[in-house]
């Protein structure tokens, strides 16, 4: 039997009355999901749990004075960029076969690596990319943002559409050439 599970409001009104509940919260609420985006960019248990931690004190932080409206998707960014991150402090071999680096490798065609970190001012990319998405279909929104932003692998992108991994293949294909085309008519260098 699972639990009562305070709503991500009551979580986050926990946070702004500076409550430890919250974090004991969080976690019960939180902790599966959050240790699954570690674990597909770290591809590594132990690095994944300090990550999780992390975003637990991440957020203790930033809240207040952030109100997250989706809860999840906040602690998720947070899991994400403090995975991304130990994965490039740590400058592991391993990178180049991760799960991680295979969803960027295809994202490269798209935008170019020095580009973003030194020529393209990194906010204005975002919001071309997010007005990009919103135009798309939620199936290849949701498809697009699965593989790249959550680096959920092909077979399981197909398994939430009950799609082909070809079908999916494709259709991230299709998205991409059509990113690159949006931002070269933005004025990004790609």
């Amino acid at each position: 039997m699972q639990e009562n599970m305070l709503s991500d409001e009551e979580i986050v009104a926990l946070y702004w009355q500076r409550e430890e509940a919250a974090i004991r919260e969080t976690e019960k609420k939180y902790h599966s999901y959050l240790s699954a985006i570690a674990y597909r960019v770290l591809q590594d248990r132990e690095d994944g749990k300090e990550c999780v931690n992390d975003t637990y004190f991440k957020a203790w932080k930033s809240i207040p004075p952030h109100k997250p409206k989706g809860l999840a998707a906040y602690l998720g960014k947070i899991t994400r960029q403090l995975s991304i991150d130990r994965l490039r402090t740590k400058g592991r071999e391993k990178r180049k076969a991760s799960a991680y680096a295979v969803p960027l490798s295809e994202l490269s065609e798209c935008v170019s690596e020095s580009g973003t970190d030194e020529e393209i001012d990194l906010h204005l990319l975002s919001e071309a990319i997010e007005s990009y998405l919103v135009q798309l279909s939620p199936k290849a929104r949701n498809t697009f943002i699965g593989r790249y932003f959550y680096l959920d692998s092909i077979k399981e992108v197909a398994a939430y559409y009950g799609m082909s991994e070809g079908s999916v293949k494709t259709m991230l294909h299709r998205t991409r050439a059509g990113l690159r085309a949006y931002l070269e008519q933005e004025g990004f260098v790609v």
